[in-house]
């Protein structure tokens, strides 16, 4: 890759939460690692702009964002903790193998699910720094506006190094009230990864799942959030083979990784086991009832939903149960129950999938239509689009044959 600024760009997709990390580690601030970083990237583009992208563009770039935190802290530096900073630099920074630097990705996650934030900042402040999504992309998953967002983070940032909480790992007594947000949060990337059929989101959110894990080797939801992530992760040779998304009922099970699928049913019975049920381990159990031979088992899935509603009542799990509702038959009464939900659900593009799947179901063709319409413009990648395009061109061929003449 000869191009510098395109040579960074993929850098900075692949290593940035890792890169951040390690700074935030050293310098136990937010907005130092942020800007060293940024300093970083501005060198890069000037000297790979001269000589050319480095063969290891990620080692460059820590190395240099290790230099220019470096010349940061030499500026401020106050206090014993900003000296003990400088020193941890010095010598990471003259390290042979920067790449050698350990992952503190986890630690990371604790630090931004510290119970003095609530919890929708915890998860936007940990989207933002491990996974370098955009404020606009992190306003999208939790139905919020992007300056809402911003604000949100910016505030959470300023109340970390306001009440100078450690960047660490918790002691043991102080991990469940912090384990819930986490997981969310590990889920979170690996899901928008998914949506966005972007494979190191989703490689990461497995990785991080993994990493938590042989912290919490008995934890039954943290073995359920792997179980959850394996499920789908199996599928997804089969998902879009062609381009064109493919529900599991209706996939090649022959491209399932057959591996993967076994080792998320024993964390799922693993954690099952221990009878302390918990919402990733309802929801793990749903991904398992999706893929049941020869379909899924709706009536389980649909009691399943009804079950998770009770611990999180919210309009997306809602959403869910509605679908899963009308597929056991209810179309009508599924119907129903997404009603309520259309205010706080109008820019989530599964919704408007949702919508306009239960109305074809009740015959309500030119409705549907219209919220197709809707689905395909909000789709995150082009194999859901190609799906939902097909969907809507039936319901066209559907009008045809029953000699119905289009909506004006």
């Amino acid at each position: 890759m000869s191009d510098p600024a395109a040579a960074l760009a993929h850098c900075l997709r692949r290593d940035r939460g890792r890169i951040l990390a390690a700074l935030i580690a050293r310098v136990q601030d937010f907005q130092l690692a942020e800007d060293a970083l940024q300093d970083a990237c501005v060198s890069a583009l000037i000297h790979w702009g001269r000589a050319g992208p480095p063969h290891r563009p990620e080692a460059w770039l820590i190395r240099a964002a290790f230099r220019k935190a470096i010349d940061r802290l030499r500026g401020v530096a106050r206090d014993s903790r900003q000296a003990a900073a400088l020193t941890q630099l010095a010598r990471d920074e003259a390290a042979d193998d920067p790449a050698s630097i350990p992952d503190e990705r986890l630690r990371l996650i604790f630090t931004c699910c510290h119970p003095a934030l609530d919890e929708k900042s915890r998860c936007a402040l940990t989207l933002r720094t491990v996974c370098s999504l955009s404020t606009a992309e992190i306003a999208a998953a939790f139905l919020d506006t992007e300056s809402t967002m911003g604000q949100r983070i910016t505030r959470a940032k300023a109340r970390i190094a306001a009440l100078h909480l450690r960047f660490d790992l918790p002691d043991p007594a102080d991990w469940p009230e912090r384990l819930r947000s986490v997981l969310t949060v590990i889920y979170l990337i690996f899901t928008t990864g998914h949506a966005a059929a972007n494979p190191s989101l989703c490689i990461d959110g497995i990785f991080l799942a993994r990493l938590l894990q042989t912290l919490l080797p008995n934890d039954p939801e943290t073995q359920a959030c792997l179980a959850l992530m394996l499920f789908t992760q199996a599928r997804t040779a089969a998902r879009a083979p062609k381009g064109q998304t493919i529900p599991p009922e209706h996939q090649d099970r022959s491209l399932w990784n057959a591996a993967e699928i076994t080792e998320a049913l024993s964390l799922l019975n693993a954690a099952i086991s221990q009878s302390r049920p918990g919402p990733m381990q309802l929801k793990a159990a749903i991904a398992a009832a999706h893929i049941l031979p020869p379909t899924p088992d709706w009536p389980q899935i649909e009691a399943l939903y009804a079950r998770l509603f009770e611990l999180e009542p919210t309009p997306v799990v809602a959403l869910n149960h509605a679908v899963a509702l009308a597929e056991t038959g209810h179309a009508v009464q599924a119907l129903r129950l997404l009603e309520p939900l259309a205010e706080a659900l109008a820019s989530y593009q599964p919704y408007h999938a949702a919508l306009a799947h239960l109305l074809a179901l009740t015959a309500n063709h030119p409705a549907a239509y219209t919220a197709y319409s809707r689905a395909i413009a909000l789709a995150a990648n082009l194999a859901d689009a190609a799906f939902l395009a097909e969907r809507r061109k039936n319901l066209l061929d559907v009008r045809a044959v029953n000699k119905i003449p289009p909506e004006s």
